[in-house]
């Protein structure tokens, strides 16, 4: 499976887009595996550390007091902003979150955000209204469109057990309890793993993971 990225560009004052984040057949190589410790590095802030399985660290959020409760940065290992997690606005009946490349400007904040400030996804939160679907989580759409989604997020987030399946339900990324070499002692809640499929990007799977830990913590 392959995942390309969405970007735009401005040409003509248009707006003309380029590869969007879909997952295609094919693609080879091993699964990677990274733990996830949802604490920050930072003293005094709140967020999450995550580490490759050579002990690098990979990615990093660190909520410091005071800043907006709807937006979540993940920061790559030298603090740069790889994406913005922003909720929509809370009228909906629907928790709706949405994922911007970088770090995402107030322009965004605005009802027509501009072509350079579009999301990369809209996630919207399962409401079972009639115990149908009680396994889905969440749907991912690309860019603002609520209509057809291209990936759902099953299983239960508060017991770290969840995949992430396209629209052919092949699993492309997954949330697991970590477990301790010996004698099959568990880390707890705060520390799991996420693994991703070949060609998955992992900074966007990591983005699925704030959602959920917004959505359900």
């Amino acid at each position: 499976m392959l995942f390309r990225r969405l970007r735009s560009r401005t040409v003509h004052h248009e707006r003309q887009p380029e590869e969007e984040y879909i997952a295609t057949g094919g693609g080879g190589g091993e699964w990677r595996s990274m733990t996830v410790w949802r604490k920050s590095l930072v003293f005094s802030c709140t967020g999450f550390t995550v580490i490759d399985s050579c002990g690098d660290l990979v990615y990093r959020v660190d909520n410091y007091i005071g800043q907006r409760p709807g937006e979540v940065i993940l920061m790559d290992a030298s603090g740069k902003s790889v994406l913005t997690v922003r909720r929509r606005k809370k009228l909906r009946p629907v928790e709706n979150w949405q994922v911007y490349e970088g770090e995402a400007g107030d322009a965004c904040r605005t009802s027509r955000p501009s072509s350079q400030n579009q999301p990369i996804c809209t996630v919207k939160k399962h409401l079972n209204l009639l115990n149908a679907n009680q396994n889905v989580l969440a749907y991912v759409f690309l860019g603002n469109s609520d209509k057809r989604y291209t990936y759902r997020i099953e299983g239960s987030y508060p017991n770290r057990s969840c995949k992430v399946l396209d629209s052919s339900r092949r699993v492309v990324a997954e949330i697991k309890r970590k477990e301790a070499m010996n004698e099959g002692v568990s880390f707890g809640l705060e520390v799991f793993l996420l693994v991703v499929c070949p060609g998955f990007d992992s900074g966007f799977a990591m983005a699925l993971i704030l959602l959920l830990d917004k959505m359900f913590s």
